[in-house]
Parts: structure tokens; C-alpha cells; sequence
């Protein structure tokens, strides 16, 4: 069986988390006040989180398609365990659709979006091939180019001259209500609530002890960056540009101008928007792929890895006929959400606080 490090696992979370975050503003209903909903939205996230990381210290050596019967039974955990597949082969196919709707308009214009997708898909299936230790140790190599470069952008940004101070002001100038509009539901949907998805790997870390504290420092850098980004456009384009435009984080790059030398930068925004595109939707399928083999009981799953591609390949063309309307069904699927990211994990722990306790008591009772 494949097995990964604890320092590995950080990485894979966090470029997982990071994911297409890094482009799309989705704290912007909350206009200058956005850092501070994702702030908000970090601090909600992690507590998720942390009933994920319960759920799986409850259940020790289990995957979360395998948490599901061992807790409400075949008849009704099964399923459920069959629909997280889908939902999740539903969300790579969402990732792949924000691929498709920003590389054409940006800096492919005129490419046909099955060859974008096409090219993306077969890198992803040759990693997916490989297995979860070679993606694990492209992490390694792929993350910290991508840190940098978000120092990079972060310097360039203030020595462009085009940060005014003011458009932060006033703090809280409309309220909480605009800003918990921003956080719920939607907010602490990305990436927080998908790091269930990663649940799928746990197992597979060398010591699934010690998983706790690198995903939650993960998860916790994952948030400041976002909320230092989304301040950063704010600053750089004030409230209204940035609450209205689609890609705000990807603008960030076009606008940064030093000595009239450093300029039209956008493939480095492109780059670092791949790269955690790629890991995201990596990390989605090789959890459904190793999902489904565990619930049809295969003996090697790299047999799922080209159907489950091609059926994600199609998703993602066919998600979404335009970006308001991909924007629109994720603005919708909200409050859906809520019940795969929280309310069944929150049922799934009182059972299995429940039966743990009956089973303590029969141990007892039988010890005596």
C-alpha cells in the first residue's frame, strides 16, 4: 500500500484548499470588508474541520466511504457512502469548469475548450496512474515555486504604487450583515468544507496520529493567505471594482507595473492557477477512484482511472454553458451543500459517539 509523510500531507492539503480560490473572489459580496469575511470564514472552516478530523480519530484505519456503513449499516451507509462519490466526481468537473471558463478569456482566446481540457485531463490521468506518492512528491516540488510566487505578486503589488489605504475604510462601514452573507453558506464551502475529501487519503499517511495538526495548520495558512489577497485587491481596486469583477485575485497580476519594465504578468497568475487546479482535481478523483474500489471490492484501481477520467472530462465541458451561469449554480448549490459538508458528518458523530459509548459499556459489563 502507497504511504505518504506528515510533511507531505500538509502540502497536499494545502494546494488542495488553495485550489481555484487563488483567482476567483468569493468573499467579494462582502465589498472592502472581504479579508475580513475570510477571516471569518477560516475561523468557522477550521472548527468543520476539526469535527472531520473527530470523525476520523473515532474511526481509526477507515476511509469515509467506509465510515458510513460502519456506523448507520449497509442499507443506508452504503449509499451515502456511493452519493459522496458522486458529489465529489460532481465538484472536480465544477473545478474543471473554472478552468475552461478562464484560460479561453484570458490568455487562450479562440482555443476550443475540449483541448484545454483535454491536455489538462491527461497530465491528471498520468498522475493519478502514478499513484498518491509520486503526486505527493510533485507537491513537494510544485508547492513552494507557487508560495513564492505569491511573494512575488505580493512585492510587485506594492512597489507598482496602486495600493490606497482608503478603499479599506470604513471597517464594518455596512455592518455584519453583508459580511455573514459572504460567510454562510457559501464561504466556508471552499475549500473548508471539501477538505472532507481528503479523508479518502488519511489512511494512507504513515502516522495517522500526528494528521491533526498538519491539516489544521494547512487549513489555517490556507485562510490568512486568501484574506491577505482579497485585502490586497480591495486596496489595489476598491470596493466596487472588486465586488463586481470576476476574476479580482487574477487582475491583481495585470495591474502590476514596475519602472514601466514588469508588466503584463497574467501567465503567472495562469501558472500558479494550473498548478493548484491540478492538485485539486487530483486529489478529487483519486479519492472517488479509490472510493469506488473500496465499494465494489477491486484488487487495483488503476482499471477506474480512464472511465472516471473520461466521465470528469465530460463534466467538465458540459457543467456550464457560460461563467454566470457557472457562477450561478454555485451561488445555488449553498444551502445543498451544507447538507453533505455538515449536517450528515455532524449525525454521522453523535452515532458514532453513541455506539462508542454502548461499547465501552459492553466491555465493561463483560469484564466484570
Amino acid at each position: 500500500m502507497e504511504r505518504i509523510s506528515i510533511s507531505q500531507l500538509f502540502m497536499l492539503t494545502l494546494v488542495f484548499q488553495i485550489g481555484t480560490s487563488v483567482i476567483f473572489g468569493f468573499s467579494s459580496a462582502a465589498g472592502s470588508d472581504a479579508w475580513l469575511s475570510t477571516l471569518i470564514c477560516t475561523v468557522i472552516g477550521t472548527c468543520l474541520i476539526i469535527l472531520y478530523l473527530i470523525l476520523m480519530r473515532l474511526q481509526p484505519g477507515l476511509t469515509l466511504v467506509e465510515w458510513f456503513p460502519a456506523q448507520f449499516g449497509q442499507w443506508i451507509g452504503v449509499p451515502l457512502a456511493w452519493f459522496y462519490m458522486l458529489h465529489f466526481l460532481y465538484n472536480a468537473g465544477r473545478t474543471l469548469g473554472d478552468i475552461k471558463d478562464l484560460i479561453p478569456t484570458t490568455i487562450l482566446p479562440g482555443t476550443p475548450n475540449w483541448v484545454i481540457i483535454g491536455v489538462f485531463m491527461i497530465a491528471i490521468s498520468y498522475a493519478l496512474y502514478s499513484g498518491i506518492e509520486v503526486l505527493a512528491r510533485l507537491a513537494e516540488m510544485i508547492l513552494p515555486v507557487i508560495l513564492v510566487l505569491f511573494l512575488l505578486e505580493i512585492v510587485l503589488i506594492f512597489s507598482s504604487d496602486i495600493i490606497d489605504i482608503k478603499h479599506l475604510e470604513p471597517v464594518l462601514g455596512e455592518g455584519w450583515g453583508r459580511i455573514w452573507k459572504a460567510v454562510w453558506p457559501n464561504g466556508i464551502q471552499q475549500s473548508f468544507s471539501e477538505t472532507l475529501e481528503l479523508a479518502m487519503i488519511w489512511t494512507l499517511v504513515i502516522d495517522s496520529k500526528r494528521i491533526i495538526k498538519p491539516t489544521l495548520l494547512a487549513s489555517v495558512l490556507y485562510g490568512f493567505l486568501l484574506a491577505a489577497f482579497d485585502g490586497l485587491a480591495v486596496l489595489t481596486f476598491g470596493e466596487g471594482t472588486f465586488s463586481t469583477s470576476t476574476y479580482p485575485l487574477y487582475r491583481l497580476v495585470k495591474v502590476i507595473s514596475v519602472a514601466d519594465f514588469l508588466e503584463n504578468l497574467d501567465a503567472l497568475g495562469i501558472l500558479y492557477f494550473v498548478g493548484t487546479a491540478f492538485f485539486k482535481v487530483s486529489l478529487q478523483l483519486y479519492g472517488v477512484i479509490r472510493g469506488v474500489q473500496l465499494l465494489l471490492y477491486l484488487r487495483d484501481s488503476r482499471v477506474l482511472v480512464m472511465p472516471i477520467s473520461m466521465i470528469v472530462f465530460i463534466l467538465g465541458l458540459t457543467i456550464s454553458r457560460s461563467t454566470s451561469e457557472h457562477w450561478y449554480s454555485i451561488k445555488n448549490l449553498g444551502y445543498m451543500g451544507l447538507i453533505w459538508w455538515i449536517i450528515i458528518p455532524f449525525l454521522l458523530l453523535i452515532v458514532a459517539c453513541i455506539r462508542r459509548k454502548f461499547s465501552n459499556k459492553s466491555i465493561v459489563r463483560s469484564g466484570l
